[in-house]
């Protein structure tokens, strides 16, 4: 199982679009999906939408979002940045 970070996760559009690319890889479908970013209400909204995402999928994928980038970064196998 891969950990994929994605830092500036509050930009949700853009990390739905990716993410949905990403989960329809097999290879990459019951990955440990990280999202961080500095703005809680942003990161809330885009950890709902990934959770939408994974069900509609049916994919085995993991979610889990901090405000903390070290923490989202330690151990990750592939970090996208996503920084307007």
């Amino acid at each position: 199982m891969a950990k994929i970070t994605f830092i500036g996760a509050g930009s949700t559009v853009f990390m739905k679009n990716i993410l949905t690319d990403i989960l329809l890889e097999p290879d990459l479908s019951s990955s440990e999906i990280i999202l961080q970013d500095i703005d809680l209400k942003r990161l809330n909204t885009s950890e709902l939408v990934a959770n939408k995402i994974i069900s509609s999928l049916q994919v085995k994928a993991s979610i889990e979002i901090t405000e903390d980038r070290q923490k989202a970064l330690k151990n990750a196998d592939f970090v996208i940045v996503m920084i307007q």
